[in-house]
């Protein structure tokens, strides 16, 4: 089942799709779609991407195919449209053959730096990076580009730009974007210890563990890959 903005954004993509064999940028796509932020955007294609409506080509820009199409429009009660901003949901019927997207990049937010040394603020904003879409596997991601010097052992620069799958879990021993207090963002190994405290490993022998209580710490991403620009 899909909702009205679901549906919405699908019909687009397959409009654009059909008319140039380039599925729209995320810009396009909240401009159409009438949405503040491309965050948005995000939610509605990884929606679009579980229900297998559209799924993500390695190796073309932007990296979106309609794979199939809805059916038979409803409307449901208010109550339970209550959790979305539309009530029109869709079924869904047989696939469609659609041209495949031409490129080979697609664009996720860019928000702001994160540091891989002392712990500084990441910060929202409205810019894109462009990435390759073999870099990025299912669900939704976002890039944060690296301040210091702390994970250079293992292949973390500064100046890179990390790649980032959106979670709130992880397993020990995995490079995170780590919450701090609600306040400050780094990118470290995870870890659990005993006593309800999270440790935060770096990178290089130059700095120290951080420890905090379990209650301190937020996981908001888990690194999934890297790039770098060279001048």
């Amino acid at each position: 089942m899909l909702t009205a903005k679901q549906h919405e954004l699908l019909q687009f993509i397959q409009q654009r799709l059909e008319a140039t064999g380039i599925s729209p940028s995320f810009e396009e796509m909240k401009e159409a779609l009438d949405l503040r932020s491309k965050s948005g955007v995000h939610r509605l294609i990884s929606a679009l991407e579980e229900r297998q409506f559209i799924r993500r080509l390695p190796n073309r820009a932007r990296a979106l195919e309609v794979v199939r199409q809805p059916d038979n429009v409803t409307r449901v009660t208010p109550a339970a449209a209550a959790n979305d901003v539309a009530s029109t949901v869709v079924a869904a019927r047989a696939p469609q053959v659609t041209p495949a997207p031409a490129n080979d990049v697609i664009e996720v937010p860019l928000h702001g730096r994160i540091a891989a040394g002392m712990p500084i603020e990441a910060m929202e904003d409205n810019r894109v990076l462009p990435v390759p879409a073999a870099l990025l596997g299912a669900g939704e991601h976002y890039a944060l580009e690296v301040s210091g010097d702390s994970m250079v052992e293992a292949g973390i620069l500064d100046g890179d730009y990390a790649l980032v799958k959106r979670t709130d879990s992880a397993r020990d021993g995995e490079i995170v974007v780590a919450l701090i207090r609600g306040e400050e963002a780094t990118l470290k190994y995870l870890w659990r210890e005993k006593g309800g405290m999270i440790r935060l490993d770096p990178a290089n022998a130059a700095y120290d563990p951080q420890l905090y209580p379990a209650g301190d710490v937020l996981v908001q991403g888990k690194l999934a890959g890297l790039l770098r620009r060279y001048n």
